[in-house]
């Protein structure tokens, strides 16, 4: 890839952690999420549980546009009665990253086989800003954010503010 046209473009996190269930302590997800921001320079400013509810999870997003140019969401990505994460975010994108969650996928089947079809992980932009949801899984967010999010968020960035 030629990287001439990707700009230093600022990025600032912020984690949202969907669940009705877990607490600070209990979330495993959210801190791999942060401690692999950290790791790659990555500022995090904010990270947030939030039940599942799509009006809870849409002014949890919201906060998080003021403050942040990448917005991770992990959690409430699945097919139960209560996960609405993608619910309450895709109506929300101004363009999608459909390739974000084809590639998920794609790198996920090699650790848990066909199990990956359950997941509605997705991507998109909204005002110039980059937002993932991702499953809630330790395993899933460090496979997102290690392999996914952190090598092309500059990339992202770059496009999504032209």
């Amino acid at each position: 890839m030629d990287p001439s046209h990707i700009q230093n473009v600022p990025v600032i996190v912020s984690i949202l952690v969907i669940s009705s269930s877990r607490s600070k302590k209990e979330d495993t997800a959210g801190k791999k999420i942060k401690s692999l921001c950290e790791e790659a320079d990555i500022p995090v400013h904010h990270v947030e549980i939030i039940p599942d509810d799509i009006q809870k999870i849409r002014d949890g997003l919201q906060r998080s546009l003021h403050i942040a140019s990448c917005v991770i969401i992990t959690g409430g990505t699945g097919i139960t009665h209560d996960d609405c994460t993608i619910e309450a975010v895709e109506p929300l994108f101004q363009k999608r990253l459909d390739g974000f969650g084809e590639l998920f996928r794609m790198k996920s089947f090699a650790e848990i086989g066909t199990r990956t079809v359950l997941s509605r992980t997705s991507a998109g932009i909204i005002n110039g800003k980059a937002v993932f949801c991702i499953p809630g899984s330790e395993n899933a967010a460090d496979l997102a954010t290690r392999e996914i999010i952190l090598p092309e968020i500059h990339h992202i960035l770059t496009h999504a503010n032209k």
